[in-house]
Formats: structure tokens, sequence, C-alpha cells
């Protein structure tokens, strides 16, 4: 039988001569003794200081206070998409010398390592939902190496994992300096929403916080970086400082930039705070038909649904009122043409809303994309209207296979429908308005997921919406996500939030007016829209779609991100008192409700 307790102290002792025998021959091999020089190297190992010395991939860690191991904190790290949420940090140590890494996890899966070793990097990993365990692993470094990378991170598509009381035991390294103070800094061009920034590299950096106005805006690794969301016509003072283990150097000179004027499409003479709706023009539902000139001055932009292909590939798009068998109080064209007018001399939009949930637009080609323009173009001039809206759904947009980058789209679809729309805004000029509406699918879940992604398999039209919005961002008017029809999407704080409520538009507005790295991508940063060209897409009654979210609701919403009261449990990362609007699915839906929404929409911004 296999003895199971604990030695006896003879036999310890015994055993601990004939170790001591075996090796004084040469015969056993034995463990490098901890030195006097062995410390304690991790920062902030235990997260009682935030995440103070760490890096998470993606926005992806947050400290919390449970589950704990010991102490009051702990790291949780929340992998979405490609973005295993990796925490890192670099820590100082000395060449040819033993070290241990240790942590207590938790989590579906868990990882823990050290890289930049200088000899074989090293990992280990466990799987202990629920219950902590503790990891370690061992490393000796390289003759030359200085400095390593701790990290800990989950698995991809995973639930949240959990780190505590990390720790990395061996001699300490020389003392590191601070680094030097950036020099060269320049700005570029700047647009009306965004500065580019560059500068010389610092001796002794690892990484550089960029500063506006005096405030840390950005943390990058390289000499470059843009700074997003800014206002139109407004000077800027930037400067960049130079980080490393041993903490921040000093600032750099100051550079000044300002942003250009306007942007962000037609519809300047928008009100301050607007309100959006889809009118039934071209068929008839249970809401029943609401002629043009019975639209309420409530609403500022008036889109016409829908304007419809010939087929899903032609490009041609087609537009009439719905036939008087379906719609017995239809006007007639010319009342309904003359009532557009009067709509316009009121100061209000009107725009032809191209797709819809049955009119699925691909323009693969450059033929289709052509034909497009002149359609639609058609549609513009028959009927004197102020621009477009793009409401495409389904499977109108995808990304192929290896289209990883918003920035620049190979897709033909994505890239003929921006040469397209650049052409109409081209032809009608400055005061062109261009709207659109896209599902969350489209953009906010391009958060955790892009097209087919890294390895293929997912959904191929995730976040395809983000290159059209980003290449249009200084032509596009408003865009209006359809807040409703919509899945759990994962928000900033990497939460998943379900529509119906204020804080489903809260969080997913909160993404459009901060930005946000897509598919957890850090290099990858899609950057935040100004304020006045967002307005929250909601439905107007509870028989208008799913995610009815009450008038209650609404004003929560709009308190948090104007106000930044009443925001619940969702801490946004800014206030945004000229959010311009609500846009609703649809007027005909709150005619049936009895004015509901307009009205309360009307209520709260005192019209």
């Amino acid at each position: 039988m296999e003895r199971t307790g604990p030695p006896t102290r003879l036999s310890g002792l015994v055993a601990a001569l004939a170790a001591t025998l075996l090796a004084a021959a040469g015969l056993v091999a034995t463990a490098p003794a901890a030195g006097a020089a062995d410390a304690e190297l991790a920062r902030n190992g235990g997260f009682e200081a935030g995440l103070d010395g760490w890096s998470c991939t993606g926005g992806s860690g947050a400290v919390v206070g449970t589950p704990v191991h010991s102490g009051t904190s702990a790291l949780k790290g929340t992998p979405a998409g490609s973005d295993n949420a990796k925490c890192s940090q670099t820590v100082t140590v000395r060449p040819g010398s033993a070290y241990t890494l240790s942590s207590w996890v938790q989590g579906g899966y868990v990882y823990l390592g050290a890289s930049g070793t200088g000899t074989t990097d090293v990992s280990t990993w466990t799987q202990s939902p629920g219950a902590w365990k503790k990891l370690t692993t061992t490393f000796t470094t390289g003759a030359a190496t200085t400095s390593v990378t701790l990290y800990t991170h989950g698995w991809y598509g995973t639930p949240a994992y959990y780190a505590d009381d990390l720790s990395l035991v061996g001699p300490g390294g020389d003392p590191v300096a601070l680094p030097a103070v950036p020099a060269g800094l320049k700005a570029g061009t700047a647009t009306a929403s965004s500065v580019p920034l560059t500068w010389n590299a610092a001796s002794g950096a690892n990484g550089y916080h960029v500063h506006r106005n005096g405030t840390k805006v950005l943390a990058v690794t390289g000499t470059s970086a843009t700074v997003t969301g800014l206002s139109a016509s407004t000077a800027y003072s930037f400067q960049v400082s130079a980080v490393n283990a041993a903490g921040e150097s000093a600032k750099s000179a100051a550079v000044s930039a300002t942003t250009t004027a306007g942007g962000g499409g037609g519809g300047g003479d928008l009100p301050a705070h607007a309100l959006v709706g889809y009118l039934h023009s071209s068929f008839a539902n249970g809401s029943g038909y609401t002629r043009m000139a019975d639209v309420p001055d409530s609403w500022d932009v008036i889109n016409l649904a829908f304007g419809e292909p010939t087929s899903v590939t032609s490009g041609d798009i087609r537009f009439s009122l719905c036939p008087v068998a379906e719609c017995p109080n239809v006007e007639s064209a010319a009342d309904f043409k003359a009532a557009i007018k009067a709509r316009q001399a009121a100061g209000k939009k009107v725009l032809i809303s191209i797709g819809g949930q049955n009119g699925q637009v691909q323009l693969a080609t450059t033929a289709a994309r052509d034909t497009f323009v002149s359609s639609v173009s058609r549609i513009i001039d028959e009927y004197g209207l102020n621009g477009l809206d793009i409401d495409f759904e389904g499977h109108s947009l995808s990304l192929n296979t290896g289209d990883t980058d918003f920035r620049s789209p190979t897709s033909p679809v994505i890239v003929n429908l921006i040469s397209a729309v650049k052409t109409l805004k081209a032809k009608y000029g400055a005061g062109f308005v261009l709207t659109m509406a896209p599902e969350t699918f489209f953009v906010q879940l391009g958060y955790q997921y892009y097209g087919s992604g890294p390895w293929g398999g997912q959904d191929p039209r995730a976040g395809a919406y983000l290159p059209v919005i980003h290449a249009l961002r200084d032509d596009l008017t408003l865009l209006h996500v359809q807040d409703y029809n919509s899945g759990s999407i994962m928000g900033l704080d990497n939460q998943y939030h379900s529509m119906g409520g204020a804080d489903f538009h809260i969080a997913m507005t909160d993404m459009l007016l901060t930005g946000f790295p897509v598919a957890g991508d850090q290099a990858k940063v899609f950057p935040a829209l100004r304020p006045e060209q967002v307005a929250i897409g909601l439905p107007a009654s509870t028989q208008a779609g799913n995610g009815h979210t009450s008038p209650a609701e609404v004003t929560k919403a709009l308190n948090c991100l104007t106000k930044k009261t009443d925001c619940g449990g969702y801490q946004t990362h800014g206030t945004w008192p000229a959010l311009r609007g609500l846009m609703t699915w649809s007027i005909n839906w709150d005619r049936f409700n009895q004015w509901e929404f307009s009205k309360n929409f009307d209520a709260y911004f005192g019209s």
C-alpha cells in the first residue's frame, strides 16, 4: 500500500542527507536556490490599484470586487471576437537568472505565461470555472535578456475569466530610467473631426501617451496616432509623453491644430435636435396609409419608404406611390409632390429611403453601381427630394473572405456602394442629405466580430456597414442605427445588452460616440462619430417592431447621453448634449399609436 501521509521528521532528514551526498557526487541535478536578491517583481499583481501597470487588449480588462482570491480586487478579462482578452505587463529582469511565475485564476480557459525570456517562452493553462486554482511555471532568462512580458488571457468566444495575486519571483534587474521626452511632434492634415499626429521615437520608451488640451486621450506603441471625435472649426493643443516600466516622461512641446469647418454632409440647417421618421409611401400595412400633407410639423426628416430594386443585383431602383387598391386614401402624384414642397418650405427634409426589409440591394458590379446612381438620381429629381437614406438590410452588404480592414474595404458590394454615394454627393452638392439606418448586427456587433473573421466561419455580414460609414463619415448627415429587432449586443463595458430599455440605447449609442476597436483589434479602431451625426433608432409602438421602448425609458436614455443622469449601471465615456435626436419606424405607426413617440420627443426637447 502506498503511503499517503506526510513523511516523518526523521525520514525527511534522511532524504535531505541523501540528496546532499548525491549532489556532491554529481549524481543528481539541484534546482537553483533562491538568492538573497530574489524579490517580487510583478507590479500590482493583486490589482488593488486597478489596472495600473497592466495593458489589456481591446479594452477587455476590468477590475472587479467579486470574485477575488485575496484583498478587495481581481482582474476580469472578457474575450470578444478575435480578442482573447490578453492582459500583460513588462518587467525588468536579470540575464541568466531563474524565475517563478504564478497566479490564482478562475474561468473556463485561463492562460498564464511569459514571453521575451531569451530562452524558451513559457505558458500554462487550466479550466477552473467557479473556483480559484493556482497556475505556476518557471523560466530562465537568456544571457542578454533584461526584460520579459508577463501575461494572462482567456480563449476566443468563451466567457470572462478572473486572475488575482499574480506573482513573479526572482532577482530584479538593473533600475530602468524614465524614457526620454518625445521630440518632433507634428500635426498632419486635419478633418472636421480628427487630427493625425506623428513624432520621433524616444530613447527607452515602450509606449506613448497622447494628450489633448492637457488630458490623456490615447495610449499607443508606435510613433503616430489619430485623435478622433473632435468638434468642427475648433483649435486643439496636443502633446505626447513616453512610457516604460519606470513610468512616464514629461510631456513634449505642444503643437496646435484646428479642425476644418462643417463636414457631416448636408442638412446643416436641421434643428439642433431633430426627429426622423419613415413614411410608408409605397405600401400599406396594419398602420394605415398617411398622406404627406398629413405629416405633423414635429417631423424634421421624412424618409420615403421605400425605393426598391428591380432585382437584387440590378442596381435599378424604382419608387412609386402605394396602389389605390392597397391604399384607398392615397393622394395623386401631383398632390404628393406639392406636399413635399410644402414640407420643404417649412424647413423639413424629405429623402428617398432605399432598401428596407424586402428590398435587397447588392451592387456587385460597376454596371450595377452606375445604374444605382442614375436610377436614384431620377427619383430625387422627379420628386424634388433633399437626399438619400440607405436602409440596406438582410444580405445586401457582406464582406468577402480576406476583407478584414474596415479602413480599406475590397468587397465589391461595399466598394461600389461607397463610390455610388460619393458620386451622388458630388452631383447634388453640399446640401445633399445622407442618412443611414443599419441594424446593430452590421455596426455594433463589429466590436466582437468582423466579416467571416481571421479564420473564416463567421457570418460575413457582421460589421459590414462599418466600412461604408467610415468612408462616408465626412458626407454623412445622420446615422440612426436600428436599436430594435436585435439580439443582445456586447457594449464597451464587455457586457451584453438587450433591447427594450434605456440601457440598450445608452450602450449602443455610447459605442458610436466613443469609437471602438473592430473585432477587438486595437490597431483597427472605428473612430467616434460627432454627436450631431447620431440619432437613436426606435420603433414607434409595440406593433412596429420588437424592442419597443416606453417613453419613460426613452427619456432615461436621453438624460444619460446628453446630461449623464439616469444612466443606471452603465457608465458612458462622455456626455453629448449635441446628440441630434431620435429616429423611428415609423410615422404611420406613431399615428396609429396616437402620436405617443413624437409627443414625447417634443416634450423632451421643448418643441
